[in-house]
């Protein structure tokens, strides 16, 4: 059961169709940019997160190293309170 569409139909349906694709297009554009902004970020959290082990490594360390050779420390101390 097919209908013969008039020019004035066709039309109407082409320009919906480029009207909807116009659509997806901006919001792929939109999608792709935000991705990619995404991924900015991921990496310089990435980035701030070895940084961050790194530090706290160093300090572990320190922290060990200090432990076998040095006094204790007053701020190691436990109040009485406690």
């Amino acid at each position: 059961m097919t209908q013969a569409l008039s020019s004035a139909e066709l039309y109407q349906r082409l320009e919906t169709l480029e009207t909807r694709l116009a659509y997806q297009e901006h919001w792929l554009d939109t999608l792709d940019h935000a991705v990619a902004q995404q991924e900015r970020r991921l990496e310089k959290l990435e980035h701030i997160s070895a940084l961050m082990r790194e530090r706290l490594r160093d300090q572990h360390q320190s922290l060990s190293n200090s432990d076998s050779t040095a006094t204790p420390r007053p701020e190691d101390d436990v109040p009485p309170h406690y």
